[in-house]
């Protein structure tokens, strides 16, 4: 019997029916809570499946604190903050840190998946808290099921019941009591999920995309197509440089740690243009994870596949005579892929796709501190049979396990909370998952296609010519901007008045990169490097500048 009608209710009353663990199996949807359990005297802290909700505990002096916010933490008059340097090397490795790790000494986030479950009377001040973290669900068995037993269903009946899961997925995602809108970049998956949500709605849908000025940047034209054949009530904002300019300044405070994509900037516009209008907002986050959808999913298995088979030394021989060739004759994709070439496994290649800095140059511009042991290199986490699994599903868990829990999730969820609204990804529902773990790898990578299974949905509600074109990704010319009106501010915070006051980087690589940057066009990695520089040197001076 209950008292009211909030889903917190909902959860108390799960926890004390069955149990906490048993309870949790249950549940749908995102969340981190803190439980104190008064019988028992456990307290426990819980983070949904997927990690789309964050939660920090750690030390202030003899206090446990914790928060969904590390700002809050500085407000604790015992809390001291200091940079865990094996934490810095990890951020500057892939640009975001790892669950559970944060940037500061003794305050760790409990991974996606995660328990923390405390004793109080055992517990003892000071001691490591991401030791005792464990999982209630794992990603791993998830995949590991899927892939023992490949459904034989014909195409059509994937199709059918793929697309009923997805419409279920939104539909429950769109029950709320307050103003309901969604994100429309124009691609597949925004693409798809707004279709849906058309398709169980009595009147327009609100939609909202962001544009870009430069060339090469921009889909607000593909959103806009799309939003008057399915006939939402479409909104469009174009970010300039002035924009971007404008809310820099605010991001050290929107992240409170050190958080290097780029993208953060239009996820942040869009999220305020979208919260002056509805207070949720539906997102296609989740979709290249579970169907394949990133570039490496789909072309770097058979690039691999072609050159596997010759030895390392013949490989490492023919990349060092390939880089002697000026980037701008092979292009900068080709030279990248080529790079690949140099390493042993299928392992190492993917370690290097999602990295910022090589391990190499991590270990160089980052002074002292050695990158700790996460989900993506920790075989607790990964299937047993490796072999079995194809290189781009391989891919894909990695990419479930750290980009997208890690760096997609925080992205999405901090910038749209600094303004008040809540987004919900319908493709990251882990029926989903589990769904799609169990689909042969044609469903999902087909050819030169990515995510082939949710174009065959897509084409039921939108004309192919709409949205069959190439992933452009939310990313944004950052590269442009550092040259022209970001110049000034990039310049202050990589001088070396600004770097010595913390003594962590190498500044003299640093000085170089920002030269040669400047003067010449150089590679499309350059701005990536530089920008977890200064988000973190930007992080530093908001947070720890004495």
């Amino acid at each position: 019997i209950f008292q009211g009608r909030s889903d917190t209710e909902v959860m108390l009353a799960a926890f004390d029916c069955w149990g906490v663990n048993e309870a949790l199996q249950k549940i749908n949807g995102m969340y981190a809570l803190v439980l104190w359990d008064r019988q028992e005297r456990i307290l426990h802290f819980i983070r949904d499946r997927f990690g789309k909700k964050p939660l920090y505990v750690g030390w202030a002096g003899n206090d446990l604190v914790f928060a969904s916010e590390l700002k809050a933490l500085h407000a604790h008059p015992d809390f001291t903050p200091e940079i865990d340097k094996n934490a810095l090397a990890l951020y500057m490795r892939y640009g975001y840190l790892h669950a559970p790790y944060s940037i500061f000494r003794n305050v760790w986030q409990i991974l996606p998946a995660g328990r923390l479950s405390i004793a109080v009377e055992k517990l003892k001040i000071g001691e490591n808290l991401a030791s005792k973290i464990e999982l209630y669900w794992s990603l791993k068995d998830s995949a590991e099921e899927g892939l023992s037993s490949i459904s034989n269903k014909s195409e059509v009946e994937i199709t059918n019941e793929f697309e009923g899961l997805l419409a279920d997925a939104v539909k429950c995602r769109m029950l709320s009591d307050v103003p309901l809108g969604a994100f429309l970049s124009g691609g597949i998956d925004s693409s798809c999920v707004v279709a849906m949500m058309q398709r169980h709605s009595a009147e327009a849908v609100k939609t909202f995309s962001v544009g870009f000025k430069e060339g090469g940047y921009n889909e607000a034209t593909y959103a806009k197509s799309i939003a008057q054949h399915l006939g939402t009530d479409h909104q469009e904002f174009y970010v300039s440089a002035t924009d971007a300019q404008q809310v820099i300044p605010d991001l050290p405070d929107i992240y409170d740690e050190p958080f290097a994509d780029s993208s953060q900037i239009p996820t942040f516009l869009i999220s305020k243009l979208a919260r002056s209008q509805v207070t949720v907002a539906l997102t296609g986050d989740g979709g290249d994870e579970i169907l394949g959808g990133y570039d490496r999913h789909v072309h770097i298995p058979p690039l691999w596949k072609k050159v596997s088979w010759m030895p390392y030394s013949v490989r490492r021989f023919l990349f060092s005579n390939a880089r002697r060739l000026p980037e701008e004759l092979i292009g900068v994709k080709a030279m990248r892929a080529l790079s690949l070439l140099e390493l042993k496994s299928r392992e190492d290649i993917y370690k290097s796709l999602v990295s910022v800095w090589p391990a190499t140059e991590t270990r160089g511009v980052v002074l002292e501190g050695e990158v700790p042991l996460v989900p993506l290199n920790d075989e607790r986490f990964w299937p047993r049979q490796r072999d079995n699994m194809s290189f781009a599903d391989y891919m894909m868990l990695g990419d479930m396990l750290s980009y997208r829990a890690n760096d997609v999730m925080v992205k999405g969820d901090r910038a749209s909370m600094a303004v008040g609204l809540e987004l919900r990804a319908p493709l990251m529902d882990y029926k989903l998952a589990d769904y799609c773990w169990n689909l042969p790898l044609s469903m999902k990578v087909r050819g030169h296609e990515g995510k082939w299974l949710l174009r065959q949905v897509l084409k039921r509600y939108i004309p192919v010519g709409l949205f069959d074109r190439p992933k452009m990704g939310f990313s944004v010319p950052v590269g442009q901007w550092l040259r022209g009106p970001l110049k000034e501010w990039a310049s202050e915070l990589l001088s070396d008045e600004a770097l010595n006051q913390h003594g962590l980087l190498q500044g003299d690589i640093v000085s170089r990169l920002w030269h040669e940057f400047q003067i010449n066009d150089g590679s499309q990695m350059v701005p990536k490097h530089l920008w977890s520089i200064l988000m973190f040197q930007a992080w530093y001076m908001r947070w720890m500048k004495k």
